[in-house]
């Protein structure tokens, strides 16, 4: 971990040292995504609701995903620059060094302008919680700690896995965005409005149902199943087999940098 403040420490110094380039990216970051909520936004204006989900439900699936995403994406934008080091021959580099190589990609890039999609998540989410009236406790205050380490851990766990077919394709795949980016997008409504197939596929296959629709449901009072507080973490098992493809990546990777 110390390595890893230091990687951190690294990065926002190079920032910072251009401060208005910085402020106008992160700037451009939170309109880019609000304008992606008034959408939901202008909807629920002519009816009111979406399958009985309030404009409260809505902003607070909004938020808590794009909270999730924007902080994983902080965290984890090294791996999405992952194919131009296996392209460059830059991972050999990597190898050569006696650290954990998950940790130093990991670690090779931070993106700090998206703080502007951060600003956002952290506004929805109060105004949603507020609009809620959420009856707060300790459980509920747990479920929305939970829902952030949860969220994290999920989205990284998705980079890590796109990051590793790179050893076998060199070229980084645009279909995961559909569970990056995509996952944003949809993570705008409840899971539950796309039908019993998808919340089934979000709930078992990639986790999504279990850092928003769950643990929402008792957030705001839908349901009073208490094992719904630890739900989110069970997301965290994701990066099981994001480890173990990376690890089967590296096993079998073969320079192709000149």
């Amino acid at each position: 971990m110390k390595l890893f403040f230091r990687y951190f420490l690294m990065e926002l110094k190079s920032a910072m040292e251009y401060k208005l380039s910085f402020l106008l990216v992160a700037l451009g970051q939170f309109i880019v995504s609000f304008s992606a909520f008034l959408g939901a936004a202008f909807l629920l204006q002519r009816f009111t609701s979406i399958k009985g989900y309030s404009m409260e439900m809505i902003m607070l699936c909004t938020a808590s995903v794009l909270l999730q995403y924007t902080l994983a994406e902080c965290l984890g934008r090294g791996f999405d620059n992952f194919p131009s080091l296996v392209k460059s021959g830059k991972f050999d580099r990597i190898l050569l060094r006696p650290q954990n190589t998950m940790l130093q990609v990991m670690g090779s890039r931070f993106e700090f302008t998206r703080i502007g999609r951060l600003i956002q998540a952290v506004i929805l989410m109060a105004v949603g919680l507020s609009g809620a009236n959420v009856a707060w406790s300790i459980g509920r205050i747990m479920t929305l700690i939970f829902m952030m380490i949860g969220g994290i851990c999920l989205f990284i766990g998705i980079f890590i896995i796109t990051a590793a077919f790179c050893f076998f394709t060199i070229e980084g795949l645009e279909i995961f965005n559909v569970f990056t980016n995509g996952a944003v997008e949809f993570g705008k409504y409840p899971i539950a409005v796309f039908g019993k197939r998808i919340l089934q596929f979000c709930t078992y296959i990639i986790p999504y149902a279990l850092i928003q629709y769950y643990p929402l449901l008792y957030l705001m009072g839908e349901s009073n199943q208490t094992f719904l507080i630890g739900v989110p973490l069970l997301a965290c098992l994701f990066l099981i087999p994001a480890v173990l493809i990376w690890q089967f990546g590296v096993k079998h990777y073969k320079s192709c940098g000149s």
